[in-house]
């Protein structure tokens, strides 16, 4: 079985490292912070094999240089990254990536940035997400434009519902508020909200996340309910997720 490490890096951003025990390899899930990466990997007894960006942001790539130098890693990502890092392999929607056996798709997640990418392991049912869609929230609009993102976000909600979603940062909290506010009379979004509130209060963190939870309460996700819709400006899916997002960015 995979063996998944997270840790806090920088201010609110999270570390993942992969580790497959049957071929040795271990994959670094973006580089926040390189020397952390490589303290947390030498603390487990992992080599770092591979890198996967998911995007260019230094928060997401700004550590490969030193992991590369300690390692000798390989770096996969979409072509976006040799804004600021070289990479060994660039992929796209529909490409595939390997840690030992375990097989890793490419999905196109563009919108927080134009060649964001996810990489969804079937067998482990599990997605490394960036800054695509995070728990009851999704990324700024950096980048991207509204039917773009919400065809990403469409993307990732067609995969298994039982699928655990390992997404970039702690907001969940934050999150919650706003979405308390996008879609109140959601029953499964108020509980939600008290486990949060419970979690972040021990310090605890919310991420990793599960689909189908977030299918239930992310109002990101559910741009295209009709209540949701209604609330907020009787539009289609893209015009309701634009007005959330537009909403959150001044929340």
């Amino acid at each position: 079985m995979l063996q998944i490490h997270q840790f806090p890096c920088l201010s609110d951003n999270y570390g993942f490292l992969l580790h497959d025990p049957a071929s040795g390899e271990t994959v670094a899930i973006d580089t926040p912070d390189g020397e952390e990466y490589l303290r947390q990997a030498e603390a487990k007894g992992w080599r770092i094999t591979q890198i996967w960006n998911t995007h260019w942001h230094p928060d997401h790539a700004g550590g490969n240089a030193a992991i590369v130098a300690a390692t000798g890693a390989r770096v996969t990502g979409p072509q976006e990254v040799t804004r600021i890092a070289p990479l060994d392999c660039e992929v796209r929607h529909g490409d595939v990536v390997n840690l030992g056996r375990w097989r890793a798709e490419v999905i196109d997640v563009s919108g927080h940035t134009n060649g964001h990418i996810a990489y969804h392991l079937p067998q482990a049912s599990m997605a490394f997400v960036g800054d695509s869609v995070f728990a009851l929230g999704c990324g700024r609009m950096f980048e991207g434009q509204p039917q773009q993102f919400w065809d990403s976000l469409s993307r990732i909600k067609t995969l298994p519902p039982e699928t655990i979603l390992y997404c970039a940062h702690e907001y969940t909290a934050s999150n919650a508020r706003f979405a308390l506010h996008a879609d109140p009379e959601n029953i499964d979004l108020a509980a939600y909200a008290e486990e949060i509130a419970s979690r972040r209060a021990a310090n605890e963190p919310t991420v990793p996340t599960r689909l189908d939870r977030e299918l239930a309460t992310n109002p990101f996700l559910r741009a295209d309910n009709p209540t949701l819709q209604a609330r907020w400006g009787g539009g289609d899916a893209t015009q309701t997720f634009a007005a959330l997002r537009a909403a959150k960015d001044s929340f």
